[in-house]
């Protein structure tokens, strides 16, 4: 098991302190495992979670929706979202009314796409905890928040 006064070699002023510095220092940890899952199938962990809110849709939506549900805000939504495009696992759509209006949704690709990213096991660095673990986890975030 890992030790955040050791893997970074530092000593904290309060136990407080020492679970900030870890929740920082496991963020970007898991971010560069993120990056490494999700290279191979050709799309970053933000157009990922962009590609997830469509499939949960299931319907053409706006795009201020997805902004607005992304789990990290991205300036860089729209251009994230032309990637997807230009790769055919989202269709855009201008509304007929108001041209301002840009509707999105998730291809056949991009549902196949998805697909393939669930079935793969390769995300070992979440296998360390247990279920009850990760629910623990997730009440704890929770309650900083």
């Amino acid at each position: 098991m890992g030790d955040i006064s050791k893997d970074i070699n530092s000593k904290f002023v309060s136990n407080k302190v020492k679970a900030l510095i870890n929740i920082k220092y496991t963020s970007n940890w898991l971010s560069s495992k993120e990056n490494d899952f999700f290279k191979p199938h050709g799309i970053s962990p933000q157009q990922y979670n962009i590609l997830r809110i469509l499939r949960g849709a299931k319907e053409k939506v706006k795009v201020q929706l997805v902004k607005d549900r992304m789990i990290e805000r991205a300036p860089n939504a729209t251009r994230l979202m032309d990637k997807l495009c230009d790769k055919n696992l989202i269709e855009r759509e201008r509304c007929e009314y108001d041209r301002r209006v840009v509707y999105v949704k998730i291809t056949k690709t991009g549902l196949k796409l998805l697909s393939a990213i669930d079935d793969n096991k390769n995300a070992s660095f979440l296998e360390k905890i247990t279920d009850e673990e990760a629910i623990v986890l997730s009440n704890l975030l929770d309650k900083i928040r």
